[in-house]
C-alpha cells in the first residue's frame, strides 16, 4: 500500500521547486540597530550581494573586503560565503556577531557550521539560541528542525518544521524536510498531501525517501542524514 501512494504522488506532480538550492539570504540581514553604512558603502554591499546572488562567491567575497569589517552586516556576508566555500575563517566571523545587533545569526551560522561538522548536540544549542533570539525567522527554525530530525527527537522536529512552514509557506526546503519526518514515521497519506500542496518534484520526492531511509536504518543519532541546511 505504502509503495502505492508514494507512487501516485510521484505521478502527480509537475511543479517547479529548488530542492534546497536556494541562494543565500542576503536580503534578511539589515537590524535597526546596526551602524548604518554610507551610500558608497551600500552601493558595494548591493553589488556583492548581486554577485553572490548569481553564484560569483568569489567575486562578491572581493567586493566586500573592500567594506570595513566593523561593520556586522559585512562581517555576516563574509561568514555565509566563507561557510559556502567551506573556508575557515567563517567560524571566528560568525563568534565576532555574537552579542551584536546580529547575534542570533551568528549562533545561527555556528549552528550550521556544527551540524557539517555532525555534531548535532553543539549545532541544537547554537541553533536553540539563535531560535529564542529570532524566534520568526523561518530559516532558524527549519535548521533547527534538521538538527533535531538527525537526533530522532521526532516531535521537536516537526514542532520546528511546521512553525518554519508557517512562517515561511512558498519554502519547499521546509516542506521537503518535513516530508522526508512524515515518510519516516510512515505516514504516508499526509506525506503525499504534503508533496501535492507544497509542489515537490518526483526528485525530491525520491530524495525525501532516500533520507528517511537513511535515518531508519542509521547507528548513530549523530549521523547527519538529512543534510538540508543551506
Amino acid at each position: 500500500m505504502k509503495a502505492i501512494i508514494a507512487v501516485g504522488v510521484l505521478l502527480m506532480l509537475g511543479g517547479c521547486a529548488t530542492g534546497g538550492q536556494s541562494t543565500l539570504p542576503w536580503l534578511a540581514v539589515t537590524d535597526s540597530k546596526c551602524a548604518a553604512l554610507s551610500a558608497d558603502q551600500e552601493l558595494s554591499m548591493n553589488l556583492a550581494d548581486d554577485m553572490a546572488k548569481e553564484g560569483k562567491l568569489h567575486a562578491s567575497l572581493a567586493n566586500l573586503q573592500s567594506l570595513p569589517e566593523r561593520y556586522e552586516q559585512v562581517q555576516l556576508r563574509k561568514a555565509r560565503i566563507y561557510r559556502q566555500l567551506g573556508r575557515a575563517e567563517a567560524e571566528p566571523l560568525y563568534q565576532g556577531l555574537l552579542g551584536t545587533c546580529l547575534s542570533a545569526e551568528g549562533d545561527h551560522g555556528l549552528g550550521q557550521l556544527a551540524a557539517a561538522r555532525g555534531d548535532n548536540t553543539l549545532a541544537a544549542s547554537y541553533l536553540e539560541r539563535a531560535a529564542k533570539a529570532a524566534p520568526t525567522d523561518g530559516k532558524i527554525r527549519n535548521d533547527l528542525g534538521v538538527v533535531y530530525l538527525n537526533q530522532l527527537r521526532v516531535d521537536d522536529a516537526r514542532f520546528e518544521f511546521l512553525t518554519a512552514l508557517e512562517l515561511k509557506q512558498a519554502d519547499s526546503l521546509v516542506a521537503l524536510n518535513l516530508v522526508t519526518l512524515l515518510i519516516y514515521q510512515d505516514q504516508w497519506k499526509q506525506a503525499a498531501e504534503l508533496v501535492t500542496r507544497a509542489g515537490l518534484t518526483p526528485d525530491q520526492v525520491s530524495d525525501a525517501q532516500r533520507r528517511a531511509q537513511a535515518l531508519k536504518t542509521q547507528t548513530s543519532p549523530a549521523s547527519n542524514h538529512v543534510a538540508a541546511i543551506k
